[in-house]
């Protein structure tokens, strides 16, 4: 990782003193490296200077060779915790003498770094000594809203450029008070050289603005946000990223209210809590999932509910609960326990927006949008440069499994395997993330949302600017998905003037973000399992049920599952009894009422769409796994009708963990150019079961079961037509932690190497990654 530059001189025993230039680049701004370095130098007595440049950090160090050797080893080897250091360039210059070491701000003269750029620092939840000086009465930041040192605090949100000083983000307005310029500028202190660093005196000020337009400040803001949330309101606080809608988690009518005003459906909410052990008592936890919670990143986390009841509104249906931990002390202050008033210990944490709109971070536009939704809105005056939603994570046999990738991980760049030209990748209408990337990285943005209305479009335009700013990527080519209707490929036709479009087939994009991730340079194919709700194929049917041989420059298809009419589009997506009623159709079974599928199809309905798949009018073939799992979830009686995607799936997911699921139910098989599988005889099946009146549960564990050994079928007869042994598995059905695990422990056991997603979501979260990959080779 340290590299000498052409001509740097050899260092011999005889010299005294000699000096060196040092660039490191990595996500060193933002993270306290420079007082690292002040640190370091200073115990070595060396003397020279530490500043930002555009490209990194820019050390000049004089003094013995075995010290600077030493002050080498520990700028590798023992960083900053949230330090991510990519290389260390070394070239010797002349000595010049002098004596001390100073940190100095941007450096602008002929000693930048022209190589490389600065890789910004994600935003970083709240250290534990930072929550020691807010809960301590002696310390002048007791109760400080914003009280930040150099391990934590807002960074990606607030920074308008690089190189990373407090003149380049949103607290330049804020001018420090004298002992926060002391601190600041003392080598002895935490906060040296802390750029959000604040107080009382100096810093953002906490303001309660009611309904009708009522202001209070600091602490009667806080204490009326308090005690608004107690009496049953919905409560819009500002956060690191955006607006949350808050309320008491515990009380019924409260999280109705909000989930009716901010017309949710039956989406769960995620709730807040101030620390592990109150994390315990809701949901089983385990130490990988617990070092998530408590960890610098604090995403919301999928846990399995026990113990302490909450709102039956907060997750109707769900077997798990979405769980964070405060990550701001404004958060940490609303949970704080008071003996003489009900505060509420667990708060529902919802995105501040109504139901496909773009969360609110703007605080005018927050009052105008949050309006019919919040009772109050607890804000400050420290303004957010990049809206920046929560992440979402899951853990499954022990491993993490990023489910929305955005505050705490955006923008922390992923490492390629080989080099790409300077690339925007516009990701997919769902779960929109776009990605920029030139050399051996791309830089996955925060989390954007579904493209499905002109506020979410601006919204991307919006962060696909600011990341290319950050990045310092112009990008020369942009990558889009190969559906023609997607409206994040209509923009990036329409955004790119003389420059060229590629496409890249949806699956085909799955799959090679899961070999990215993992650092496989396309030299081999993979057998890549890529199952999900929708993507476009090559055929102009809708694909979703995916066996690729592929490597990143093209694919081959090995096999899919068999298709079968999808009527009407969106209304067979909202309404898995369409789906359960079109594999009945196909398998040939009679719409029995019996069956609850059937039984939940209106007579009018069901007649119409009797006409449609006899007659194909209005039908796209489709291959989709995603749409089986619908379909079975609606036979077994589980989910008739959705509020959001995958909600039918995600219920039979959790009526099925811990039920044994032999006899699994058995696909049939045809075909070897491409192999079809056929969901017939698990449709059979499973009506079979539903008849004989085995409980829904048994019918998820079998059908779970079923699928995973399909995968593990599929799988060796790919490797014995074609030698190849390592699986890649992607796309949004493999966010289903029961599948993942079944299928991933058959595949191991069976001597397969398996590539499972790891940095990037399986959903459509992660595709810009693999669009970039693809689209390079184009």
């Amino acid at each position: 990782m340290v590299s000498a530059e052409p001509g740097r001189q050899g260092v011999g025993a005889a010299r005294v003193s000699s000096r060196r230039r040092l660039v490191v680049r990595g996500v060193v701004q933002g993270v306290g490296f420079r007082p690292f370095v002040y640190a370091v130098a200073s115990e070595l007595v060396l003397t020279g200077s530490v500043a930002n440049d555009s490209g990194g950090v820019v050390i000049e160090v004089e003094g013995t060779p075995s010290d600077l050797d030493e002050l080498e080893r520990r700028l590798v080897e023992q960083p900053p915790p949230l330090a991510l250091i990519e290389d260390v360039r070394v070239v010797d210059v002349p000595t010049v003498g002098g004596t001390g070491f100073t940190i100095g701000g941007s450096v602008t003269d002929g000693h930048a770094s022209s190589a490389g750029r600065t890789l910004a620092s994600p935003d970083v939840a709240t250290c534990a000594d930072c929550l020691r000086e807010l809960a301590d009465p002696t310390d002048r930041r007791y109760r400080h809203p914003f009280v930040t040192c150099t391990s934590c605090g807002p960074r990606f949100t607030i920074i308008e450029s690089l190189p990373y000083d407090r003149a380049t983000t949103t607290m330049a307005g804020f001018a420090m008070c004298a002992a926060c310029a002391r601190e600041y500028a003392d080598p002895t202190d935490r906060r040296f050289h802390a750029q959000p660093i604040a107080c009382h005196d100096c810093g953002p000020v906490l303001e309660l603005v009611d309904a009708e337009g009522g202001r209070l400040h600091r602490e009667a803001a806080l204490a009326a946000a308090r005690t608004l949330l107690a009496a049953g309101g919905v409560l819009a606080v500002k956060g690191l990223g955006g607006y949350h809608l808050a309320c008491d988690a515990r009380n019924e009518q409260a999280v109705a209210t909000l989930r009716r005003r901010k017309r949710r459906g039956a989406r769960p909410f995620a709730v807040m809590v101030a620390d592990v052990d109150a994390a315990r008592r809701l949901t089983e936890t385990d130490p990988v999932s617990e070092a998530l919670l408590a960890g610098p990143r604090r995403p919301v986390v999928l846990l399995a509910k026990r113990g302490e009841p909450l709102a039956l509104s907060v997750a109707p249906g769900n077997r798990d609960l979405g769980v964070l931990l405060a990550y701001t002390p404004l958060h940490a202050l609303l949970l704080e326990p008071d003996g003489d008033a009900p505060v509420p210990a667990v708060l529902v944490m919802t995105s501040g927006n109504l139901g496909g709109e773009p969360i609110a971070f703007d605080d005018d536009d927050a009052l105008e949008r949050l309006a019919p939704l919040a009772d109050a809105w607890l804000r400050h005056d420290r303004p957010i440069r990049v809206p920046c939603d929560d992440s979402v994570v899951r853990v499954v046999d022990g491993e993490e499994l990023p489910l929305r990738r955005s505050r705490g991980y955006a923008p922390l760049p992923v490492a390629l395997p080989f080099e790409v030209p300077a690339t925007l990748a516009v990701g997919a209408d769902l779960k929109n993330t776009c990605a920029v990337a030139e050399g051996r990285y791309a830089w996955l943005s925060q989390h954007v949302g579904d493209m499905d209305d002109l506020a979410t479009l601006e919204a991307f335009g919006a962060t696909a600017d600011h990341l290319s700013s950050l990045t310092g990527v112009g990008p020369d080519l942009l990558v889009a998905d190969a559906h023609p209707g997607y409206r994040s490929s209509a923009w990036a036709r329409g955004h790119a003037g003389s420059r060229p479009v590629r496409t890249v087939q949806h699956h085909h994009a799955h799959v090679a973000a899961v070999m990215g991730e993992h650092g496989l340079d396309g030299g081999t194919p993979v057998i890549g399992v890529a199952f999900d709700g929708t993507g476009y194929g090559p055929d102009a049917c809708v694909w979703g049920g995916e066996v690729l041989v592929a490597d990143y420059k093209g694919f081959t298809r090995f096999a899919h599952l068999a298709y079968v009419p999808l009527a009407g589009g969106d209304a067979s997506v909202r309404r898995p009894y369409r789906m359960a009623l079109a594999h009945l159709h196909a398998a040939g079974i009679v719409w029995d009422e019996e069956i609850p599928a059937v039984a939940a199809c209106p007579q009018a309905e069901r007649r119409v769409l009797a006409h449609q798949l006899s007659t194909g009018l209005g039908c796209a073939p489709t291959s989709s796994m995603g749409r089986l799992f619908d379909a079975v979830s609606s036979l077994a009686g589980v989910r008739h009708v959705v509020d959001y995607e995958a909600e039918a799936a995600i219920e039979l997911e959790g009526l099925s963990r811990g039920e044994d699921g032999s006899p699994c139910y058995a696909f049939g098989t045809s075909g070897s150019d491409p192999v079809v599988a056929d969901a017939t005889p698990v449709v059979r099946a499973v009506t079979d079961d539903v008849r004989a009146g085995v409980p829904a549960a048994v019918i998820g564990a079998r059908f779970h079961a079923g699928v995973a050994a399909l995968v593990l079928d599929l799988a060796r007869r790919c490797r014995e037509s074609s030698g190849l042994r390592t699986v890649a598995l992607s796309g949004g059905v493999f966010a289903n932690g029961l599948l993942l695990s079944s299928t991933r422990n058959q595949l191991r056991a069976d001597d397969f190497t398996v590539l499972c997603h790891r940095h990037v979501p399986p959903n459509d979260g992660g595709l810009a990654l693999g669009q970039v990959l693809v689209g390079s080779t184009g």
